[in-house]
């Protein structure tokens, strides 16, 4: 059966419907904005999700990537403040946060944050010396970060991170720097070891010390014994003990003796013809021992009294004129 001019216009009118649905209906990706343009001029911006929009008189503008995204800078020369040349490079995170001002405002957008960032770079840089930038870092990062990002506000741009990936001295720089780390290192060893030094001498003076203390101690007592039993010699002889006496001699001579015998450079010594006085003397050390004991030696006779001046011992003769 031949179709009527009416199902004909009833077809294409179907069709067109089912064109202009598929033609204004949009999907919009998780992490992305697109703006729309009517009669070729911004009116609005689609979200992530489903969306409508009228065929042949809005358009889609520009697809903006919301995510952050990571922008590497290139390596340049830079000269700080003490005219030192360094090679520097980088890297920007950066977020868009409107995707109109984005798309609108600057026409290449990663173009121009770069080249915002390398120029303040060479700024912040070369008003630091050379040992300030490779000290601080940190803070080169931070002062690009507030100074790139207010600059890319206004394109709606929220730059999050500016880091320093790199700084390059030239060749006798790092040599020259090698050395004054080497020197550097030697004078703290040498401090180390002057310190070290120091306190061994601290510690070795005050066992010096500490000896002398000890020695004048132990001598102040021998002293005190020396005299003591200098005291008790001369109450003896006070008492006309004289045994005490040559006890206190024999004594004297028995340590003079030994120091002579244990001297390390004597070789060979004399013993004097009188050392037979020695005997005596260690006779006298017996009769002290049996004066204070009030008893005679095992095995040795009683000693007689002793007599009295101008009377004879006991059992003794008075010499006659036949003795004279």
């Amino acid at each position: 059966m031949p179709l009527s001019g009416f199902d004909i216009a009833a077809i294409v009118v179907a069709a067109l419907v089912i064109f202009v649905i598929f033609a204004g209906v949009k999907t919009v990706p998780q992490g992305y904005n697109y703006t729309v343009e009517r009669f070729q001029k911004y009116t609005r911006t689609l979200r992530p999700g489903l969306t409508l929009i009228i065929p042949f008189i809005d358009r889609i503008g520009r697809r903006m990537n919301m995510m952050e995204q990571v922008l590497d800078i290139p390596s340049q020369e830079v000269i700080t403040r003490d005219n030192a040349s360094v090679q520097v490079d980088g890297v920007a995170f950066y977020q868009v946060v409107d995707a109109a001002q984005a798309s609108y405002e600057v026409t290449n957008l990663e173009r121009a944050i770069m080249a915002l960032t390398m120029t303040n770079i060479r700024s912040v840089l070369g008003s630091m010396d050379l040992d300030h930038v490779l000290s601080q870092r940190d803070e080169i990062n931070t002062r690009l970060l507030h100074v790139v990002d207010a600059a890319a506000s206004p394109w709606g741009v929220k730059v999050t991170r500016i880091e320093i990936k790199d700084i390059t001295p030239p060749a006798d720089l790092v040599a020259s720097m090698g050395r004054q780390m080497k020197a550097e290192r030697e004078k703290r060893a040498s401090i180390l070891v002057a310190e070290g030094a120091k306190q061994a001498q601290i510690l070795e003076a005050e066992g010096r010390k500490e000896a002398a203390f000890r020695d004048a101690e132990a001598r102040e007592r021998s002293a005190e014994a020396e005299a003591k039993a200098t005291t008790l010699v001369s109450e003896a002889v006070a008492r006309g003990d004289t045994a005490a006496l040559n006890y206190f001699v024999a004594q004297k001579y028995v340590e003079a003796l030994k120091s002579m015998a244990t001297s390390p450079n004597q070789k060979t010594f004399v013993l004097p013809y009188e050392a037979t006085a020695l005997l005596g003397s260690l006779g006298g050390i017996a009769e002290i021992a049996r004066d204070a004991l009030g008893r005679p030696a095992p095995g040795a006779p009683e000693r007689p009294a002793r007599p009295r001046s101008g009377v004879p011992a006991s059992g003794s003769v008075p010499p006659g004129p036949e003795s004279a």
